[in-house]
């Protein structure tokens, strides 16, 4: 495996954090997102990621696994219905619908792509070194 197949690997792992990221910020900004009626409540979204295995050539065919992202999907968990009959939004009944949206899970998972994302600029800051080791031996 080539340090540049390295490099795209992280690549792209890098590339699917930060679409899990971003669906993240998404979810979190409408969490308070009340509306009247179902169809136009939020949904809390999640990406899909498939590994991409290597093209079955070289000495290691089944190395140089990437990420890629499937798709991002809506929530399948129930809205959040409440009684505010004050509220303007609210419907016939006095009842509005919050998004699925969990502020807590969605910070857990925000750091867990922090983390992943920044595993990631850690390989290939060591692809970096290695890479001016191998240059000094050149050099020599």
């Amino acid at each position: 495996m080539s340090f540049q197949n390295i490099a795209k690997i992280a690549g792209s792992a890098m590339a699917a954090q930060t679409v899990r990221l971003n669906t993240i910020a998404s979810n979190l900004a409408n969490a308070d997102a009340v509306s009247g009626n179902e169809a136009d409540t939020y949904h809390a979204r999640k990406p899909v990621f498939a590994a991409v295995m290597g093209d079955g050539s070289g000495d290691f065919p089944n190395a140089g696994g990437r990420v890629q992202v499937l798709d991002v999907v809506e929530s399948t968990e129930p809205l959040r219905k409440v009684y505010e009959p004050g509220n303007p939004l609210a419907n016939e009944d006095g009842v509005v619908f919050y998004p699925n949206v969990n502020p807590v899970a969605e910070m857990t998972d925000m750091m867990s792509a922090s983390r992943a994302f920044e595993t990631n600029v850690e390989v290939l800051g060591r692809v970096k070194v290695m890479q001016q080791s191998l240059l000094k031996l050149g050099e020599g």
